[in-house]
């Protein structure tokens, strides 16, 4: 069940980790954060797995699993869906820093096209 979600520990609580369970004795590096990182999502996923078990051990028409999982790690849109938006906004106006870095999104998606 596990998927893409933006779970991570703030730099502060990282540090607070390590100099609770490191006595100090060594200073935050881009490996506790990535494995801090790493265990939040776990655990996260460990109990957004069990709320959906717990959800789906009542037989009932109005709430469902899958939804929760849906509200709760949602997928990051499209590169397709991500240009078509940068088209509705460009329609809106912007500035020319805007409007390059919704250039920049459609050009991304139209290089992935095949030939």
């Amino acid at each position: 069940m596990t998927q893409q979600h933006p779970i991570i520990p703030p730099p502060e609580l990282v540090q607070q980790w390590v100099d609770t369970y490191f006595s100090g004795r060594i200073s935050q590096s881009n490996f506790h954060v990535d494995l801090a990182t790493q265990v939040a999502q776990w655990g996260a996923d460990q109990e957004l797995e069990a709320c959906c078990e717990w959800i789906d051990s009542f037989q009932n028409e109005f709430v469902h699993a899958h939804d929760l999982c849906l509200v709760r790690r949602p997928k990051p849109p499209s590169l397709k869906e991500q240009a078509l938006q940068a088209l509705v906004e460009a329609d809106l106006g912007s500035t020319e820093a805007e409007w390059s870095q919704r250039f920049d999104t459609i050009r991304r998606a139209l290089e992935a096209l095949p030939d």
